[in-house]
């Protein structure tokens, strides 16, 4: 009994499963990861003095099954293919599991099992009365012989592509600037963190336009929380969208579904897990025919994709996979409907002119252009939420000309007393740390109004080395006078 996991059948899949969700590694390897975890990890934080409510926002419509080959947008020839290569993979295979695999009803699969037997490329080893799709099909000596064929060309075997001009349609109906953005639910996304007066109300039309955001200020003041918490309202109040596992453009196959950044919330895993033994396969094939949502999709949360330094321009490019003869979408084609931070912007190995130049046309015209490695270029939809992060003076990366396409820029600044305060305190509560004001205190009296300023992340790496102190010294942790003076010294030395 043939039951192959739908993640496997991607032969020789290019090396991009884990290292996508940072753009291929870098230096924080748990930002993307952390997003939707403790927030309380990276700085800004707060324990929600009361639970806010938002409202459920319904997912965007999804593609229609096709009832027939035509409404596929896929050619005979390109079904026949995935096919035999997947006959040839496995041996033989139920007429309901060839459609399971290729997520295709199984009335476009007889088609295309019709044509392949008139063409003696299959043949029919077994059967039940409960008709054609119980049937067990193998390859004849020259479907065999095509098989390899088409490995030769393509070795992609999965569920079957869509066309591009569907995946272009689909992502117009659910861009980011169509989403709705309101108040409390931007508030309920924010609600775990300690953001200044103000702040939400700068960000909450960025968000509403769709547009490009700039988020700038000295570094350790919570930018990046910031950027995860606009991914977090997207992702948990933006409603969810349909990505597809692969598209096809110019007789090319390119895999956009990536399980390490979408979330999906249908459950298209059943039919990768199901027992298709001969009692069942009717039920099954049933289940596929009458699918309304087409299989070829799934269903996801707003996708949130962070990149920082070790961004290049190939990342932004398609990966080819010369084995396998097909390719990877980029990393910002995987976060169409959702968010893509650029973090640490500036300190990408690439310059930023070259970086940003790269940019200026999709900003503006919400269309990329990629290359497939026979030269040829295809438009595709540039629908995301764009954050460019940085620490570094917005005046030395960018020229006028680009600050223009970026419509809203938002100085994230150092906290007042007040807000360093509530974070002091906030900090000294997760890590069950009796507060004292005199810590604070000493704080702005040793350094701050010395002229040193304050950063939101001080609080939380103080404290982190009080309790190394305390833990080496076997002492229970406290905040005392000597405690704060020994920590404050080692962190603000002068090297």
């Amino acid at each position: 009994m043939i039951d192959s996991a739908l993640p496997d059948t991607l032969l020789d899949k290019p090396p991009d499963a884990r290292d996508t969700a940072r753009g291929g590694g870098g230096d924080d390897p748990d930002l993307y990861s952390d997003l939707f975890g403790s927030p309380f990890e990276t700085g800004q934080s707060a324990t929600p003095a009361k639970k806010i409510r938002s409202r459920v926002i319904a997912a965007a419509a999804a593609p229609r099954s096709p009832g027939t080959l035509a409404e596929t947008s896929l050619t005979l020839m390109q079904l026949s293919e995935l096919i035999l290569k997947q006959l040839s993979l496995h041996g033989n295979l139920l007429g309901a599991q060839l459609a399971r695999q290729a997520r295709l009803p199984f009335q476009v699969i007889e088609e295309v099992l019709r044509f392949l037997k008139d063409e003696r490329c299959v043949e029919i080893a077994s059967g039940e009365l409960i008709g054609p799709a119980s049937y067990r099909f193998n390859l004849t000596e020259l479907g065999r012989r095509r098989a390899r064929e088409a490995f030769e060309q393509c070795r992609y075997v999965g569920p079957a592509p869509v066309s591009l001009d569907e995946y272009i349609a689909q992502c117009r109906k659910q861009n980011v600037s169509g989403m709705a953005c309101h108040r409390e639910d931007l508030i309920a996304a924010f609600q775990n963190l300690i953001i200044r007066d103000g702040l939400l109300e700068e960000l909450g039309p960025a968000v509403c336009s769709g547009k490009s955001i700039f988020l700038y200020g000295p570094p350790g003041n919570g930018k990046t929380m910031i950027a995860k918490g606009l991914g977090n309202f997207l992702n948990r109040h933006g409603g969810e969208i349909h990505v597809p596992y692969a598209i096809v453009a110019e007789n090319s196959i390119i895999t956009v579904f990536d399980p390490t950044i979408h979330q999906a919330t249908d459950n298209a895993d059943v039919l990768d897990n199901a027992d298709l033994g001969i009692h069942n396969t009717a039920d099954i094939v049933q289940a596929i025919n009458q699918s309304t949502p087409d299989p070829r999709w799934r269903r996801i949360r707003r996708p949130v994709v962070i990149t920082g330094g070790e961004l290049t321009l190939e990342m932004l490019d398609l990966r080819y996979n010369k084995s396998s003869n097909f390719y990877t979408a980029p990393l910002h084609i995987k976060a169409n409907g959702g968010v893509f931070l650029i973090d640490d912007f500036g300190r990408q190995i690439v310059s930023p002119r070259d970086l940003l130049n790269r940019w200026i046309l999709p900003l503006e015209e919400l269309i990329d252009y990629l290359t497939l490695a026979t030269g040829k270029k295809f438009a595709v939809p540039f629908e995301q939420l764009t954050l460019f992060s940085t620490n570094l003076d917005p005046r030395e990366l960018v020229d006028e000309a680009f600050l223009r396409r970026i419509r809203h820029k938002i100085q994230i600044g150092s906290p007042d007393r007040e807000l360093y305060t509530e974070i002091f305190k906030l900090n000294c509560q997760l890590r069950n740390i009796p507060y004292r004001d005199s810590a604070v205190e000493y704080m702005y009296r040793n350094y701050y109004d010395a002229g040193k300023p304050p950063r939101s992340s001080d609080p939380r790496d103080l404290l982190e080395i009080v309790q190394s102190i305390c833990r080496f010294r076997n002492q229970p942790v406290a905040l005392t006078d000597d405690l704060i003076a020994e920590a404050s010294t080692r962190f603000f030395c002068r090297l």
